[in-house]
């Protein structure tokens, strides 16, 4: 089989390219596995206090995400906002967000569970609207990305798709608000709204199927290659 210039330089560079985003998928399978590892060890550790966390800003908070974390305050039930689009076992309904104004100075937004649609109104579900200071576990959450199809949040008409820190803070008029929120764990509220949702790290990680696709590509490539060479020549 004797090989010819111009076919091997159009397939040689692309067969590489091929093999690398295959090595690279499987790198990146590497790395989402051991933050999948990361972030279920930090679900399980027991809570402390916020103020014995190093202060986590918004770029520092991938150290410390999904924290358990004791926060003492006092809900301000008249500013909650509320998360379209939830469901629990197949219901759907909402997840109530209340600022939460800290003991020790500031606000976090709490993300405090779900509730069904026929309990959106706070006036449907009083005795877990706590009034004073009172102390809750919670796992430190960074905002989440924009997802490319999700809808806009209408602040205006209180509906909220996803948690926006910036827009939920001067929705609420809050000031000194971290840059993160907090997703409540225990305790259940008395009547048992708002719902703590049970955190789940969700971290989806399909790279190893991505790899077989681009060293299967490669492969292809590669048989298409033998077999133009391996073809009758024309004398």
């Amino acid at each position: 089989m004797r090989l010819t210039l111009r076919p091997t330089l159009m397939a040689l560079p692309a067969l590489l390219v091929l093999i690398g985003l295959g090595v690279w998928q499987l790198e990146r399978r590497a790395w989402k596995g051991a933050l999948i590892e990361t972030r279920t060890a930090r679900v399980a550790v027991p809570a402390v206090a916020l103020a014995k966390l190093a202060p986590p800003t918004t770029t520092r908070l991938a150290s410390a995400e999904y924290r358990r974390v004791i926060l003492h305050g006092r809900f301000l039930h008249d500013r909650e906002m509320h998360l379209s689009g939830r469901s629990w076992g197949g219901r759907l309904g909402y997840n109530v967000v209340t600022p939460l104004a800290l003991t020790d100075g500031g606000t976090i937004l709490v993300d405090r569970g779900w509730v069904p649609r026929d309990r959106k109104d706070p006036a449907s579900r009083g005795a877990g609207q706590l009034a004073g200071a009172h102390a809750i576990i919670a796992h430190l959450r960074a905002q989440p990305p924009k997802g490319r199809f999700s809808p806009d949040n209408e602040p205006a008409k209180d509906f909220w798709f996803r948690v926006d820190i910036p827009a939920m803070a001067a929705h609420a008029r809050m000031s000194g608000t971290r840059p993160y929120y907090a997703q409540a764990a225990s305790p259940t509220p008395p009547g048992g709204w708002p719902r703590p949702v049970p955190i789940r790290v969700n971290l989806p990680n399909d790279h190893l199927k991505y790899a077989i696709t681009w060293f299967a590509l490669a492969a292809a490539l590669l048989a298409v290659y033998l077999l133009y060479h391996r073809r009758p020549r024309s004398a």
